[in-house]
């Protein structure tokens, strides 16, 4: 069992619970991201408590489909929604569905939320939409940091890309933008594709520490690595990709198993047949094993926690490089808590001067290294002076 303090508040965490992020990265509990404020570019959103608890730091929504006779809205979770609420939450909750536990390295950020798909894969179109609405907007919200967990259509060097092109405007105009490089390291070519392949982007891979504190277990997602086009070397840095915590959609099919699965494993054994009685049509497996012994029983709903990756009946495993870039954001919104006057070019000298890298690994898969947040916050507040 892994006991630390956080923020002051003591965490027990088992070795088959998710290991919260500021844990395993070992944050500076000093910043939280106050005062700053973070864009995000994705499929869809819903107003998550770790986000609207006790204070709604949700500053604005945009949805670039709207029109004032079909408005969109946070309140209703549609089959959008789920990806941009968990890299929203990944980035700023505050953990307040896990009394703090699962909370993220800048629970205190203020968002920007910028809706730019509906379902299936985003078109760069719609990704370069969104980014200039960002662009319009940045003074009106203060927008410091995008955040953008979705690719583009194809390879395609930078100088004829548009959004690419868009990226270092925004950036040229103060915003640090961050971005999942892919989760293609495994296919042909691992390519990186716009926004990432930008150059003042900061393309962000995947690590897989094991859910453990124990550096040795340190390796490597299956993220997309360059170099690009354009010779460049992607990612830039590596945060973690996988086993990490991220809050499940409410109101759905998969909220509904998280709650009996987490219900029938905190349960004592003569109350399981009941359990799944009341919540008869959530899993018909478990429908049809009722009556079963209870080590079977047992083995059974171990086996479905497992499978549905579920942490408890608010949060459970995810993974992609999607998750890493929010985790690298929120570092970020230390950083310019922590000295307010960094530009996104110092912002990314800092997180390269301050990176690990992981023994064994190819540079050109990881880049530079895993962040290191606590060295990143204490390098911006040298360069405060």
């Amino acid at each position: 069992m892994h006991r630390e303090a956080l923020n002051n508040t003591e965490l027990e965490v088992t070795s088959d619970e998710a290991l919260p992020v500021p844990l395993r990265m070992d944050a500076d509990e000093r910043f939280t991201g106050r005062g700053v404020t973070i864009a995000f570019l994705d499929s869809g959103f819903y107003a998550h408590k770790d986000l609207t608890e006790p204070v709604n730091r949700i500053v604005a929504y945009h949805s670039i489909f709207d029109t004032e006779d079909h408005p969109s809205s946070l309140q209703k979770p549609d089959v959008a929604s789920w990806h941009g609420m968990m890299t929203s939450v990944v980035a700023a909750g505050n953990g307040h569905l896990s009394d703090g536990l699962y909370r993220s390295i800048a629970p205190e950020a203020n968002l920007v939320l910028v809706k730019i798909g509906k379902t299936g894969r985003i078109p760069e179109g719609n990704i370069e939409t969104g980014l200039r609405w960002v662009f319009a907007n940045k003074e009106k919200y203060g927008i410091r940091i995008v955040n953008i967990s979705a690719g583009g259509d194809f390879e395609q060097s930078y100088l004829h890309n548009p959004l690419c092109q868009l990226v270092e405007n925004v950036v040229k105009a103060g915003v640090t933008v961050v971005c999942a490089v892919g989760n293609a390291g495994l296919a042909p070519g691992h390519p990186v594709l716009p926004p990432a392949s930008a150059p003042s982007s900061i393309a962000v891979g995947g690590l897989d520490d094991q859910n453990s504190l124990d550096r040795a277990r340190r390796g490597m997602y299956r993220s997309s690595y360059g170099p690009t086009i354009d010779g460049l070397q992607k990612p830039e840095v590596i945060a973690p990709g996988i086993w990490v915590a991220g809050p499940i959609l409410p109101h759905t099919p998969t909220a509904q198993e998280a709650h009996l699965y987490a219900a029938l494993d905190a349960a004592a054994d003569d109350e399981l047949d009941n359990i799944i009685l009341s919540h008869g049509g959530v899993d018909k497996e478990l429908d049809e094993a009722r009556g079963l012994q209870v080590p079977l029983l047992r083995q059974l709903i171990t086996i479905k926690l497992r499978e549905k990756n579920v942490i408890n009946q608010h949060y459970k495993f995810v993974d992609g490089t999607s998750f890493a870039s929010p985790i690298v954001a929120s570092i970020v919104a230390c950083m310019l808590e922590a000295n307010p006057k960094l530009t996104p070019q110092q912002v990314k000298r800092i997180l390269i001067d301050t990176a690990e890298r992981v023994a064994g690994v190819e540079v050109e898969r990881q880049g530079w290294g895993v962040v290191v947040p606590r060295k990143a916050v204490e390098m911006a507040l040298r360069w405060r002076g």
